[in-house]
Order: C-alpha cells, then sequence, then structure tokens
C-alpha cells in the first residue's frame, strides 16, 4: 500500500521547530527522545556524501526537518523524499514547510506495511528515532521494515547520543548487518555519534 502525500493534513501555522519540540517534548519525551532539536551540524554529518543518486530517500522520525531540509540541499528532488512521522503536529508542521514531499503520520514499525517507494525501491534511510528508549522487538520491526524497504546496497543512517551503535548486536547479527561508526559532532547537543547500517554483504 502507498500513503498519500501529507497524509495528516495541513491546518494551521507550523510553529517556529524550537517551540514545536519543546511542547512535542512535555507531551512526550520518551517518544522525542531528545532535549533538544538536531543540529545542521548533525544533519550535515549524517547526510554527508548524498547526492540524487541515493534517492529515493525515506526518513524515519524527521521532527523539526532539519535533515529533510540536509537532504534538499544535498540535491534529493522533493518528490524522492517520505517522511514518516509518528507525531502528528510534527508531521503537520513539516507538511506545510515542505509541501512537495511525502508526509506519512505513522508509527515507522509499520513501515513494511507503508512501503512510499514500493518494496525494495529506496537507495537510503535516514532514521532519527530514538531507538535506545524502544523496546528490540519494536527495533526488530524497524530495522526489518527498513531493509525491506532498500534496494540492493541501501544504507540505514542514524546516530545515538551514547557510547555504541543504538542496534542491539543481536538485532544486527539476526538481520545481518554491519555498524560503521562514521563521525561523531561534538557541536551538537548532546553529542552525537553517526553510524550506518548496511547488509553484511554490502559491508566494504
Amino acid at each position: 500500500m502507498t500513503a498519500p502525500a501529507n497524509s495528516c493534513g495541513t491546518k494551521g501555522r507550523p510553529a517556529t521547530a524550537l517551540a514545536l519540540f519543546g511542547r512535542e517534548w512535555l507531551r512526550a519525551p520518551l517518544r522525542v527522545g531528545a532535549v533538544a532539536p538536531s543540529s545542521a551540524a548533525l544533519a550535515q554529518a549524517v547526510t554527508a556524501g548524498m547526492s540524487a543518486a541515493d534517492g529515493p530517500v525515506i526518513e524515519l522520525g524527521p521532527g523539526t526537518g532539519v535533515f529533510t531540509h540536509a537532504l534538499l540541499n544535498r540535491g534529493i528532488a522533493p518528490d524522492r523524499i517520505a517522511a514518516i512521522e509518528a507525531g502528528e503536529r510534527f508531521a503537520i508542521a513539516l507538511a506545510l514547510l515542505h509541501p512537495d514531499i511525502t508526509v506519512i503520520c505513522a508509527d515507522a514499525a509499520r513501515l513494511r506495511h507503508l512501503t512510499p517507494f514500493a518494496p525494495a525501491g529506496a537507495g537510503a534511510i535516514i532514521c532519527g528515532l530514538p531507538l535506545l528508549s524502544m523496546p528490540p522487538s519494536k527495533v526488530m520491526r524497524i530495522l526489518a521494515g527498513s531493509f525491506a524497504a532498500l534496494r540492493p546496497g541501501g544504507t540505514v543512517r542514524l546516530f545515538t547520543y551514547g557510547s555504541r551503535c543504538p542496534v542491539p548486536k543481536a538485532i544486527r547479527l539476526r538481520l545481518g548487518l554491519v555498524a560503521q561508526r562514521t563521525a561523531f559532532v561534538a557541536l551538537n547537543i548532546p553529542p552525537a555519534t553517526v553510524y550506518h547500517l548496511v547488509r553484511r554483504e554490502d559491508a566494504a
């Protein structure tokens, strides 16, 4: 099933990113999973080296849209970006800010059923979800759905505030994935480490 573009609707005016983030954090701090919006420096590190050839791209948990903006700056066309956001207010604000991208208001654990670019059609997935605060069973569903959505050679790019990959080793082994640490962003609040997840056969 392909979800319609901007499926959360677009009523009202978008709040500023910081104000929106603060309100959503107060409503559901564990779902938001951070004390401040991701920085432009982190978005640059997560999307480093990407170009139009990496599209289509799926964003999981785009939040205030800092990664969306970075993807557009890297040359990914708006119609080659699909953002899946469980928070209705975040989704509405993102759809208002970027009306030409596809915004789907849904849980990323349902990615296998959403298929915004058809199965195995995406070139990359940007994950901004707080995986460390989720039960392993949900992380497993998100990652299994992500790699079902990726074409061969596709990559899941994600970050963590912790000291190790946020995807447990048991899940990586079960799915045949390799974690590659690619950057540390000290200027983010809090400092963050960027990882790429690839299929074992695609690892260098």
